[in-house]
């Protein structure tokens, strides 16, 4: 099984890759979101070590459980034959209805195949009122007009 654009990567492929990735974390289908990690992918998630598709689809059931309203939005920051590097800002609110504008960065590596084989993430939440919201799109995909990151601002 392969999961184009392969390794290595050139700017147009990792962009791609890129929107492939936020396309599918905003889908919050974690059996689809899974299948783009090695079996036995390695993540850093904020402050917990994942290890597996099993454990990778576990913690996103989790995460969609817990995050109401989830919206992604990723930006390529760099990249480099198998290795690529973006930056991302997602909203989302809890169950008490408190919304959260959600910073990271993540550098990603992938195999040749093309699945990400290991995953480091830093993030950083930021508590932000319903008025404060950025990302406003209907449906699980963000419309190819709507701004970037960089557009928005943030």
């Amino acid at each position: 099984m392969t999961r184009p654009p392969l390794p290595p990567f050139t700017a147009e492929t990792a962009t791609l890759k890129v929107r492939a990735a936020e396309d599918a974390w905003n889908s919050q289908n974690p059996q689809r979101v899974a299948l783009a990690y090695t079996p036995d992918s390695v993540w850093r998630n904020r402050d917990q070590f994942i290890t597996g598709r099993v454990a990778i689809e576990a913690f996103l059931t989790h995460k969609w459980n817990t995050e109401h309203d989830y919206r992604l939005i990723k930006e390529l920051w760099s990249f480099h034959d198998n290795r690529i590097a973006v930056r991302f800002a997602y909203e989302w609110h809890d169950e008490s209805g408190q919304w959260f504008r959600s910073y990271g960065n993540e550098n990603w590596e992938f195999d040749a195949t093309g699945l990400m084989q290991r995953r480091f993430a830093s993030i950083n939440d930021l508590h932000i009122t319903k008025a404060d919201r950025k990302m406003h799109w209907q449906g699980n995909r963000r419309p190819d007009d709507y701004p970037s990151l960089s557009a928005l601002g943030l």
